[in-house]
Order: C-alpha cells, then sequence, then structure tokens
C-alpha cells in the first residue's frame, strides 16, 4: 500500500490552493490535479471534454466516485500556515475535500472489481458545467460529493435555488403626483413576495423546510421619458417546492410586474439515511473516535444536480468549517484535514470488502 510521507501530506492541497482558479479559470489547477494523480500511482488521469480533472484507480466495473470541484469564488487569498492552520481561498470550498478525496484514493491499493472514481469539477459556482457534463458518464453504485461539513458530519440534503429579475418601467412623472414610481412598484413586488414567503415559513419548524430569500442586485435608471427599476432576488428553496412551482407563485403575486428568471434553477434534493453508504461513513467516524453527525444544508451543491439522475446512495462529505466558505479569512484545521482521509480511506475499504 502506498502511503505519503509525513513532510507530503499537505502537497495536494496546498499546490492546489497555490493554483487561484475562480470559475471559469480552473486551467493550471486542472492540469495541476491530473499530473498529480498520475504522480500519486492512479491507473491513469485525464482533463475531459468539459476541463474536469478526472483521475481513476482499479479496472473493476463497480464505481464508486468522489466528485469534488476545483473552481472557487473570486478573491485570491494568500496560502499561508499558521500553526495548524492553512489559509487560502479553496481550502474549505472546496479545494480541502477535493484533495482529501485524491489522497484517501492515493492511500489504498486497487480493489479487484472496483473502480474509484476521483473528479475535480469545473464552474459549480456557477451554474454546475463539470457535473452537469458527466451525468450520463458515471454509472456509480455510490457517490460522495465534497463540499465542507467538518470532518465526522455527514450532509444528506440541500436546498434548491432559483434566481429572477424583477423589472418595472414606467413614464416619467413630478414627484408630486401620488403615483408609485417604478422603483416602489418594484419594491412592493418584493415585499409581496416576503409577505408571502413569512407565512410559508411559519409553518415549519426547521430552516432547512424554510425559504431563505435574498436580493442580490438592483438598479434604477430613466432616459428622461420613462424610468427603469429592476430588483434581482434569489431564493433557496426547501423540498416540497420546485423552482417551476416558485415561478408560478411570483408570478401570481406580481400580476403586474415584469418577470424573468435568470440561470438554471437547481431543485432540493434529500438522500436516505438507510444506505450501506452511510453506514459505512458511520463505522468509519467512530473508529477514527469521532462522534457523527447528520446536517441539512441551506445552500446547493453538485449533489443536487447528480443524485436525482445517478439514483445510488450519495452524501456530501469534506473537511472544513462551512463558517468559513467564500469568507476573506478562509481557512482549515490540518488535523481535520488528515482525519478526512482516514475516515475516506476506511469508508472505502469497508464498500469494498
Amino acid at each position: 500500500m502506498s502511503t505519503a510521507s509525513d513532510n507530503d501530506k499537505l502537497t495536494t492541497l496546498v499546490e492546489l490552493l497555490q493554483r487561484y482558479s475562480p470559475s471559469g479559470d480552473e486551467a493550471d489547477a486542472v492540469k495541476y490535479l491530473v499530473n498529480r494523480m498520475n504522480e500519486l500511482g492512479y491507473t491513469r488521469s485525464f482533463i475531459d471534454s468539459a476541463g474536469n480533472a478526472v483521475g481513476v484507480k482499479g479496472n473493476g466495473d463497480r464505481q464508486i466516485v468522489l466528485l469534488g470541484h476545483i473552481d472557487t469564488v473570486p478573491g485570491f487569498i494568500p496560502v499561508v500556515k499558521e500553526g495548524n492552520v492553512l489559509f487560502g481561498r479553496g481550502s474549505v470550498d472546496a479545494k480541502g475535500p477535493l484533495s482529501a478525496f485524491t489522497d484517501a484514493v492515493a492511500q489504498i491499493d486497487a480493489i479487484p472489481g472496483w473502480q474509484f472514481i476521483v473528479i475535480g469539477a469545473v464552474e459549480e459556482e456557477r451554474e454546475s458545467k463539470g457535473a452537469c457534463s458527466i451525468l450520463s458518464s458515471y454509472h456509480p453504485e455510490f457517490a460522495i460529493i465534497g463540499e465542507p461539513n467538518l470532518w465526522n458530519r455527514i450532509a444528506i440534503g440541500y436546498k434548491g435555488s432559483a434566481r429572477a429579475l424583477i423589472s418595472v418601467r414606467s413614464p416619467k412623472f413630478h414627484s408630486a403626483r401620488l403615483e408609485k414610481n417604478a422603483f416602489s412598484r418594484a419594491l412592493d413586488g418584493w415585499n409581496e413576495v416576503l409577505k408571502w414567503s413569512a407565512e410559508y415559513n411559519s409553518a415549519q419548524q426547521k430552516l432547512f423546510h424554510q425559504i431563505q430569500l435574498y436580493i442580490t442586485n438592483w438598479s434604477a435608471n430613466d432616459d428622461g421619458f420613462y424610468e427603469n427599476a429592476i430588483i434581482q432576488i434569489a431564493a433557496r428553496l426547501p423540498p416540497g417546492i420546485t423552482s417551476s412551482e416558485w415561478y408560478i407563485k411570483l408570478r401570481e403575486l406580481m400580476p403586474d410586474i415584469d418577470l424573468t428568471s435568470i440561470g438554471n434553477p437547481v431543485e432540493a434534493y434529500q438522500s436516505s439515511k438507510n444506505t450501506s453508504l452511510v453506514k459505512a461513513f458511520l463505522s468509519s467516524i467512530r473508529a477514527n473516535s469521532g462522534n457523527p453527525e447528520f446536517v441539512l444544508k441551506s445552500g446547493t451543491a453538485d449533489y443536487n444536480i447528480v443524485g436525482p439522475v445517478w439514483n445510488c446512495p450519495i452524501v456530501v462529505y469534506g473537511p472544513g468549517d462551512p463558517q468559513f466558505d467564500h469568507t476573506p479569512d478562509e481557512q482549515i484545521d490540518i488535523n481535520e484535514y488528515y482525519l478526512s482521509i482516514e475516515v475516506l480511506k476506511g469508508v472505502l475499504n469497508i464498500l469494498t470488502r
């Protein structure tokens, strides 16, 4: 069995962090990861047609896919190690989990009959281009999605998301008139959405089952004759509300306001606790002296994309405290990173016995 030396334990993560890779600019990081997988003894590694980094260990027909993402949000953070903490953009979301996947598979032998497939997907922080491109390429028996949830926690549910533009255009008039201008009308529409959502949420005890709303941008202008007001909104949608149903509700709440959906909506997804994959994680976390926990997340992830299509046992797992997601001081605890590798090795060994 190949093992990394103490001096080499952080190489994959540090080198990936040093290759700044905001969505759409992942090529250098992808090239590094493919070469790194080759160095670590993967059976084969390559860049696929979508630009994803892919590493395969083993030649069997049965597949376990470990899907992480190699892109980050914008904002370079110098890679600095301070004591037991490593700073850098992506250290948590989600090069930490992806590097843990890479290193864990490197440290176990190929298993007859099985393939371990590690994927560093591109553009997860945009429209999940990388994950969408592989839906028909793999048919895993088990799938593990790399996102930070702390080393002893397993995520089994993520909300959906949907974005829209509220737009109002109206003739310009003197402010002494009692009529509402374009921006006031747009705000009235937004307030109707807030009111209805608050009523819906009042019947839901858990945050995971509530609607979360945000204004992500707004603008107002006039050309001397007409005023234009645009509010860009985003919703985190719980199970039970599809994006189509959400857009229908928005139009009911704002019948006199133009509404345009933007981007690709993502549906909420929740997987079962009662699978051999979950049991393997519980066992492996306990074997590493951890107290396993389940978590339901308010965000969305590639989990939402592949889960309904692959229809196999699936969880989200990865080191890192999610409170540091997308923040200026993004950081990961190094011991947690090491523990997550041990947990993953245990899981893969249990599943392939």
